[in-house]
């Protein structure tokens, strides 16, 4: 007598009669007919994207952000990812800029008149065009960080960034470094860069610290 011969979940084979060698049982055959038309299903289903992250901040656009405040003459000093990426840090590209201007009332008038031009909205989870708010300077004298999305990018501005003094401490170190088709942004000094990600302590600035203190005994090797 010809048996089905499937095995079972606990290691047993089934032994209903069958009328050909090879043949499966009733029961077995149902169980093959019904996985075949789950994988069916599954491949009929629209396939759902895994939602990517924001993508890097293109030099362009990087420039672009830089010669507005440029043009409404805001002091300012770039810090952060992008300033890492101006000193040639091998790190993944950061998403947005980061700036420490001066907070005196006079440049936050011409922030605010940047950032107006910019498209400036408020940087908010749920919110992908952000939020419009009114960035002007009394509002901006009255934070320490804010986060922003504008026509060009997302832009954050920081006065007092973890590990410095703020803008003055700042830019009394800081250099000029191309990006884009800027000739020269002002950019935070390499070691500053390091000190405020080190001070902040955030996972992915703690995990940046040892590309950025080698790419600083590259530039300034002891004698």
């Amino acid at each position: 007598m010809n048996t089905c011969g499937r095995p079972f979940d606990d290691g047993t084979a089934c032994v209903e009669p069958v009328a050909e060698a090879g043949q499966a049982c009733p029961a077995h055959r149902r169980a093959d007919a019904a996985a075949l038309a789950a994988r069916a299903r599954a491949a009929r289903r629209p396939h759902v994207p895994i939602e990517a992250g924001p993508p890097p901040l293109a030099d362009d656009d990087a420039a672009a952000i830089f010669a507005t405040l440029d043009r409404h003459r805001v002091a300012y000093v770039v810090i952060g990812g992008m300033a890492a990426a101006m000193w040639g840090a091998d790190l993944p590209r950061t998403t947005d800029a980061d700036i420490v201007p001066a907070a005196d009332p006079a440049n936050l008038e011409r922030l605010a008149a940047a950032l107006a031009e910019l498209g400036a909205r408020l940087r908010v989870p749920g919110e992908p065009d952000g939020l419009p708010a009114p960035l002007d300077a009394t509002m901006l004298a009255g934070l320490t960080t804010v986060t922003m999305l504008t026509d060009r990018g997302p832009l954050d501005v920081t006065f007092r960034p973890d590990g410095t003094a703020g803008y003055a401490d700042l830019a009394a170190r800081s250099v000029r470094r191309p990006v884009g088709d800027h000739p020269g942004v002002p950019v935070a000094d390499l070691a500053d860069v390091i000190a405020s990600k080190q001070a902040a302590g955030r996972a992915k600035d703690l995990t940046a610290l040892p590309a950025l203190r080698r790419l600083l005994a590259r530039l300034r090797p002891q004698p």
